[in-house]
């Protein structure tokens, strides 16, 4: 059994001074992939014994950044999708293992007025065009902070959250284009039609407690990996940041 873990950690400095290191090793985790960890190189030594450290950090001091720890060495690691314009901002490592790549990604957030969801838009067809090309080799796995609810069932509410960033109907749409483009969200594949379980709360109104949230923290997997799919957990319990921990088992 392989088990891969997924979190925003919404600055991974803060999140090491809450419980970080003591889920990391409770987890123990063949994979840990993190996004939003808002550092630049040199800003935080981690010892995590028996494990590989990949970074990728945004050039805006502060801002995204991405990680990457693996038991096992990656036989190659990339940083970004390959197109100039998406890869300033330290949104996306990729770890290439011999039976399929690893991709931790952290989508742009489309913002308050949906002042970037042009851009967004953009970055999806890049996004989506780099896991295909990425299959053409072998099976992926791709995982992060997607910053999309894909349906009503995957935030507490949808009727006033409605075209509001990470619930327009475009950015609903284009996860739809990637579970259409052979693509498997495993949390909803293990649990179809389950209600009110989130990986993000606001900060703000109590959110957290009264648990109205939104899940848009994902593992989607090729379909060819469908087979080998043991479970998906929101480990909801885990605190330390605004959104929690995400695992796949896959055999």
């Amino acid at each position: 059994m392989t088990k891969l873990i997924s979190w925003n950690v919404n600055g991974l400095r803060a999140c090491v001074g809450k419980n970080f290191l003591e889920f990391f090793r409770a987890a123990n985790a063949d994979v840990f992939c993190l996004q939003e960890t808002k550092l630049q190189a040199g800003q935080i030594e981690l010892e995590l014994e028996g494990y590989h450290q990949y970074w990728n950090y945004a050039e805006k001091k502060g801002y995204s950044g991405t990680a990457l720890f693996t038991k096992e060495k990656p036989l190659s690691v990339s940083y970004g999708i390959g197109v100039e314009e998406h890869d300033h901002e330290g949104r996306v490592i990729t770890a290439e293992f011999p039976e399929y790549y690893v991709v931790t990604c952290y989508t742009p957030n489309s913002q308050d007025g949906l002042a970037r969801l042009s851009y967004r838009m953009e970055w999806e067809e890049a996004w989506l065009a780099y896991l295909k090309g990425l299959e053409k080799k072998k099976s992926v796995i791709c995982c992060g902070d997607f910053n999309v609810a894909h349906t009503e069932i995957d935030l507490k509410n949808p009727k006033t959250n409605r075209n509001n960033a990470g619930f327009t109907d475009q950015e609903r749409e284009k996860f739809t284009e990637l579970l259409r483009a052979g693509f498997i969200d495993t949390w909803r594949y293990f649990n179809p039609d389950r209600e009110g379980v989130y990986s993000w709360w606001s900060y703000r109104f109590k959110a957290r407690e009264k648990n109205a949230g939104w899940r848009i923290d994902y593992f989607c997997v090729s379909e060819e990996l469908e087979g080998r799919l043991a479970d998906a957990v929101i480990h909801t319990e885990i605190m330390g940041s605004d959104h929690c921990p995400i695992e796949l088992d896959i055999n």
